[in-house]
């Protein structure tokens, strides 16, 4: 009878860490899931800004770029560059990311617009 009284309680710390190693996956999985969907926003208006400021290349650079800043604006990202190469359009986009305990990063993306020629 007294070995069973020396193993009460073993289970309880095995509980405790399965439930520990259990929030800090979850607590990982959160983190990558955040970083990747603000790769994907931050692609996605770097894609709708460059399809903008091509829309608006013949207007001049200027206005180009000020297109490209407007939509990027409304999707709640920052355009780091733009640049206009000929009817060609390069637009770079950044979105911030909150990974808390990492702090604030930002998930960039590139796109390119142009004519198919």
């Amino acid at each position: 009878m007294s070995f069973w009284r020396r193993d009460e309680g073993s289970v309880t710390v095995a509980g405790c860490w399965a439930v520990g190693v259990v929030v800090v996956i979850t607590a990982a999985l959160l983190h990558v899931g955040s970083a990747v969907s603000a790769r994907h926003r931050a692609q996605s208006a770097a894609d709708l800004a460059a399809l903008a400021a091509a829309g608006s290349v013949e207007e001049g650079i200027d206005a180009a770029c000020d297109a490209a800043v407007t939509l990027a604006a409304r999707m709640h990202t920052t355009v780091d560059s733009c640049e206009v190469d000929g009817w060609d359009v390069i637009v770079t986009v950044s979105v911030p990311v909150a990974l808390s305990e990492w702090g604030v990063r930002d998930a960039t993306a590139a796109a390119r617009a142009g004519p198919s020629e």
